[in-house]
């Protein structure tokens, strides 16, 4: 009973990160990124990218060889499945357009990790000690946020290559409600770029 209490709180999530992979397509297409005013990107979508391209050509054919052999022997199911396959690529084209329009934001007070089409991360400047360029491996896919030991990894493929170390165990405002940890590691494209960027935005005077 308790599963079916939270199926239409599921499947509300589901279409939400639904629309968003379609926001992040047209932004894609419009080359708007999401980046407000007064933020600096950091970028994360080179580990992602081959990997989804891969998938995307792959679906691609499949759907076309799909619909040529449906066509020719079972040409009532070639409709459902087209739009189905059309869908897939279409999603999967949405989830690599997040990754190229939603990159890390650096602003004055905060660091916004981002992952995916709506997983958000914000991590304080006043409680952000210093940093690691070190790899952890992620425990899965399917979920983009691991918390294990006070550690938060923000997955992006199948593993982080830029730790935050935090001052004090601090509760996080994230996506998925407030965390709190003393570590977070994220992926990004360039990790000592990005590091040495937050220790100069750490040591800039205050506005």
């Amino acid at each position: 009973m308790s599963l079916v209490r939270r199926l239409p709180g599921h499947a509300w999530q589901v279409l939400l990160v639904e629309l968003a992979l379609y926001r992040a397509l047209a932004r894609w297409v419009v080359r708007r990124p999401d980046v407000p005013a007064g933020t600096t990107p950091i970028g994360h979508g080179q580990l992602a990218g081959p990997m989804l391209w891969l998938w995307i050509f792959g679906s691609a054919v499949e759907v076309l060889v799909l619909d040529l052999v449906l066509h020719r022997w079972v040409p009532s199911l070639r409709l459902p499945f087209l739009v189905l396959g059309v869908w897939g690529v279409l999603w999967m084209l949405g989830l690599l357009a997040s990754t190229r329009v939603r990159p890390h934001l650096l602003g004055d007070t905060e660091l916004v990790v981002r992952s995916g089409a709506r997983t958000r991360v914000a991590v304080p400047l006043a409680a952000l000690e210093g940093t690691r360029v070190v790899n952890h491996a992620l425990p899965g896919t399917v979920r983009s946020l691991h918390e294990d030991d006070g550690l938060l990894l923000v997955g992006l493929g199948s593993e982080t290559n830029l730790e935050l170390v935090l001052s004090a165990p601090t509760t996080l405002a994230t996506s998925a409600g407030p965390r709190t940890v003393s570590r977070v590691g994220l992926w990004v494209d360039e990790p000592r770029e990005a590091a040495v960027a937050l220790r100069r935005r750490l040591s800039a005077p205050a506005r």
